[in-house]
């Protein structure tokens, strides 16, 4: 991994990415490269966590993994499975050019060697380090599966039963968001830097939108920004995130319009009643 400087050297790196880090996001990144520990991104919905993880991968110029959670999800989703067609092949292979001369302990060895893990998002991430794994909305897979993280996130390592413990030999950058759906356990959070993620100032977001796309004019950028965060005012059941905004600009871009308006609201806004309470409130 690059070493940089210090958090604006991060923050130069990241915005050369694309993506405009505040200061503090930019301290908790740097941390989270010089410490050689995971950060713990929490926010809304739509606030950048899932692009930071994609620009620091870009950034520091290492491969990113995302592992994206989901209830239900478990080890042989996340970590590896075996190849059970390949394992069956090799057994009738084996069996045939052996000729009844290996032991069943000699045969049942070679089921389980490497060549037949497949090696999902947890484990690619300790195999090809350096590199960014990136645990994307921990907050929807179960508490089982955090528990199921912590040594991967202590140690940057796991174990295989039939092949024994697996480390990485540089730490993956690991980078767990969260969208606080519901809580996660203390004991994953203590492994891990936090941050919080907020909603940008109606500049920044405006130097994003441009940002992200050059083809939408200043004056729009800001009207649009200046809108969403009128928005985000209102006691709406889903706020619109950084990503709403850019989708809005580029909206009213294609269709040649200066001005954020009602009529649009279905881009910004997906709740039905959201979009009632705007149009009743006259804020766009």
């Amino acid at each position: 991994m690059p070493d940089f400087a210090s958090p604006a050297a991060l923050a130069a790196g990241l915005a050369d990415a694309g993506y405009l880090a505040d200061e503090g996001l930019a301290m908790a990144g740097f941390l989270a490269l010089r410490l050689h520990r995971p950060i713990f991104l929490e926010g809304d919905a739509g606030v950048g966590k899932t692009a930071f993880a994609t620009a620091l991968a870009e950034a520091a110029g290492v491969e990113l993994i995302r592992l994206q959670c989901y209830e239900g999800l478990d080890a042989a989703q996340a970590l590896y499975d075996w190849d059970f067609p390949r394992q069956v092949l090799h057994l009738r292979a084996v069996e045939t050019a052996a000729h009844g001369t290996l032991s069943a302990a000699e045969l049942e060895a070679g089921l389980y060697d490497r060549r037949f893990l497949i090696a999902r998002p947890l484990l690619q991430a300790i195999e090809r380090a350096p590199c960014v794994l990136l645990v994307d909305e921990i907050d929807r897979a179960d508490d089982e599966f955090e528990a199921f993280l912590l040594e991967l996130l202590a140690e940057a390592a796991v174990s295989v039963p039939e092949l024994g413990r697996i480390e990485a030999v540089v730490p993956p950058v690991v980078v767990v968001t969260s969208n606080r759906t519901r809580e996660v356990h203390d004991a994953l959070k203590r492994r891990c830097l936090y941050h919080w993620v907020g909603h940008p100032t109606p500049e920044r977001e405006a130097e994003i939108v441009r940002r992200r796309l050059p083809g939408v004019g200043e004056r729009l950028a800001r009207e649009v920004a200046a809108a969403t965060a009128r928005l985000r005012t209102l006691d709406l059941v889903k706020p619109p995130g950084v990503a709403e905004a850019i989708d809005w600009a580029a909206a009213l871009g294609a269709l040649g319009v200066a001005t954020p308006g009602p009529e649009t609201l279905g881009v910004v806004l997906k709740v039905r009643e959201d979009i009632e309470l705007v149009r009743a409130s006259d804020v766009v």
